[in-house]
């Protein structure tokens, strides 16, 4: 496999619910990922999941232990677990790292009412009971902790993505 570099992509299918990150003209990892029950969509409020040309805008939760729980995109303090979880029940659980995403593709994914960034679309961490390869998330893309961890160190700020509906 290549090793990262300046030059490595992510792409994220939504009809296979696979991210993949490339490096030059190599494979470097695939990953199951959850995104939006409701499908692809820009629009603020919609809950879908933004499709285009979009760069990792900021890295969160370097050093943080798996199944660290943010909010806000700040840590918490607590580790994810069955009984938190059943303390609250409401909670879009957003654990062990974020990749915050900016749109760059003025009209469609940045800017007025489709902006990613102020949608606060990230790909992220989620508990192990979550199902990975269906769509199940309010628009973010959700990971396993480990595989958002091993991500989360291969990619760097400016790192480009595309989010696509058929790869």
């Amino acid at each position: 496999m290549t090793e990262p570099g300046p030059e490595t992509h992510l792409i994220v299918d939504l009809s296979s619910q696979r991210l993949r990150v490339l490096a030059g003209s190599g494979a470097l990892r695939e990953y199951s990922v959850s995104t939006a029950t409701r499908g692809a969509g820009e629009m603020t409020g919609s809950r879908q999941t933004p499709r285009g040309q979009h760069v990792i805008r900021a890295k969160i939760g370097a050093g943080a232990p798996p199944g660290a729980v943010f909010v806000g995109r700040r840590p918490t303090g607590e580790i994810w677990s069955p009984e938190l979880a059943a303390r609250f029940p409401a909670r879009d659980w957003i654990l062990s790292r974020i990749l915050w995403l900016s749109g760059t593709e003025v009209g469609r994914n940045r800017l007025g009412n489709v902006d990613t960034m102020r949608r606060y679309i990230y790909i992220h961490g989620t508990p192990a009971l979550e199902p990975m390869g269906v769509a199940a998330s309010h628009g973010c893309i959700r990971m396993r902790n480990s595989d958002v961890i091993q991500l989360f160190d291969l990619v760097n700020v400016g790192t480009r993505i595309l989010i696509q509906e058929d790869a």
